[in-house]
């Protein structure tokens, strides 16, 4: 996968969570939940973008750890959405959860490989 490519996935995934929060219940919790995973899920798309521009390995290793603290963050707000029954979207929710997943073990494999080459 090259570098735009996984931009663009992240820009897409991040697009998708701003739907999906926007389809939650109207009350403290909905709303709370809402913000909050706007918040983290976006935010990879953005911290990748910081990553590109990285002043050296080091830097870029921490931003790429920042993105990927921010997916988990995602995946775990999203499993509380789901049990809380915050969204009537089971279908959307679930397919969120597996983006989230399978961009966490990317970067979780790119850390790993950054930090064997520096």
């Amino acid at each position: 996968m090259t570098k735009q490519e996984l931009e663009n996935r992240l820009i897409d995934f991040a697009a998708t969570i701003i739907i999906i929060a926007s389809k939650f219940e109207k009350n403290y919790a909905g709303n709370h939940l809402s913000g909050q995973i706007i918040r983290s899920g976006t935010s990879p798309a953005l911290n990748y973008g910081e990553a590109q521009s990285a002043e050296s390995k080091k830097d870029f290793i921490h931003k790429m750890g920042i993105c990927l603290k921010e997916l988990r963050e995602t995946f775990v707000c999203l499993k509380i959405i789901e049990k809380a029954n915050l969204s009537t979207d089971r279908e959307g929710l679930m397919k969120v959860k597996i983006e989230a997943n399978q961009l966490i073990s990317i970067f979780v494999s790119s850390i790993k490989t950054s930090k064997i080459n520096s």
